[in-house]
């Protein structure tokens, strides 16, 4: 699995957002505590709001907010919203890719390690990342 720059960054602003009580938080001051750079955040915050994830409110009082506790959003819903698809072969569902000869049973790997990623994925929230608990700890 490829972990890119935008999911680190998506998750870290998370819970930058979710430790300090779950907002309002500046985007300056998410990336002074979590050593983002600034640049990188405005889209990122974009994708986060377009995926219900975060709420946005401006004025000197503003910034970003969860847009639901942090029992409630997982890791894998961050990285859908900031990446798209967990998984893809070649940039295709695993499920509908196929092979030849000796490799014909090389999609039941792949559909195997899909399945054990997003059940990691999607039962790691942010408050389990926060306190330490749950399935992120055991890995």
């Amino acid at each position: 699995m490829h972990i890119t720059v935008r999911d680190d960054y998506a998750v870290q602003a998370m819970l930058a957002i979710a430790a300090d009580g779950g907002g309002p938080v500046k985007t300056i001051e998410m990336a002074t505590r979590q050593n983002i750079p600034v640049t990188y955040l405005p889209p990122i915050l974009t994708d986060l709001r377009n995926a219900e994830l975060i709420t946005s409110r401006q004025g000197s009082d503003g910034g970003y907010s969860l847009a639901r506790p942090a029992t409630d959003i997982t890791v894998g819903d961050i990285m859908r919203a900031v990446s798209g698809p967990l998984s893809s072969i070649r940039r295709m569902p695993p499920d509908t890719v196929t092979y030849d000869g000796a490799a014909t049973s090389l999609p039941g790997l792949w559909a195997a390690l899909r399945h054990t990623t997003h059940q990691l994925l999607d039962s790691t929230t942010l408050h389990d990342l926060l306190h330490g608990e749950g399935s992120a700890t055991a890995a």
